[in-house]
């Protein structure tokens, strides 16, 4: 679930910063840099102890 919302949140930025003049590959890195911080949020919550009690 978190990685819908940090993707949806990623798009929202682009298009934002996309209609707001910004390029759109430089609007579209920080999209991807959003995404990637989410999924490595998401791989390293199992390396984290108590994970049990973590919601998914």
């Amino acid at each position: 679930m978190g990685l819908v919302v940090a993707s949806t949140f990623g798009l929202v930025i682009w298009l934002v910063l996309w209609s707001l003049g910004a390029k759109s590959l430089d609007a579209f890195l920080i999209t991807v840099t959003i995404v990637l911080i989410a999924a490595a949020v998401h791989m390293g919550k199992t390396y984290l102890p108590n994970r049990d009690l973590i919601d998914e």
